[in-house]
């Protein structure tokens, strides 16, 4: 993966827009990934899915938590990427009290596909998610990689974490300035 450029993509989210009339104040808005990573230094996590046991009581609190140690060590951004729409990641993140890093919805798995991590979970109910990695994107260029071991074509019975946790992230960072 190192040196690839990420998927240019589209995504499709939701962002408040007072202008909006009535309890639901948001609007539509596509989010183009390849300007979405250009001209920056982003710290992207992927995980299998909003609201399932890992992803939300270890991976993304420990990304919100360590949000601050990241920027300081060089991300301009940290993101959350799931197969999942745009109301599921909003009410995930409303759950889980996160307000630093950015959600991002790939409901389709369009970039999942594009990225290679896409993987069926159908024997736990789930269908096509992601496999759990995390990478560092220079403009656009992947230039750290993070993947959990034992990804296949079938999906795995066990949900690894580890690998693609925040600390190696950081340390990663720290020996790799801007």
């Amino acid at each position: 993966m190192l040196g690839r450029t990420v998927p240019n993509v589209t995504l499709k989210t939701r962002v408040r827009d007072e202008t909006v009339a009535g309890p639901n104040p948001f609007r539509w808005q596509d989010v183009h990934t390849g300007e979405l990573f250009a001209g920056k230094r982003s710290v992207v996590f992927s995980l299998p899915g909003a609201f399932t046991p890992t992803c939300s009581t270890e991976q993304c609190p420990a990304y919100e938590r360590l949000y601050e140690d990241l920027k300081a060590a060089g991300a301009d951004e940290v993101y959350c990427l799931s197969v999942n729409d745009a109301f599921v990641m909003f009410q995930w993140a409303k759950n889980l009290g996160i307000t630093k890093i950015k959600m991002l919805p790939d409901g389709s798995g369009a970039f999942t596909r594009r990225m290679g991590m896409l993987i069926n979970k159908d024997h736990l109910g789930f269908g096509e998610r992601s496999w759990r990695y995390s990478m560092v994107v220079d403009d656009g260029k992947i230039v750290a990689w993070f993947e959990e071991p034992g990804i296949n074509d079938e999906g795995a019975d066990e949900d690894p974490y580890g690998v693609s946790a925040p600390e190696p992230i950081l340390e990663w960072l720290k020996a790799n300035p801007k």
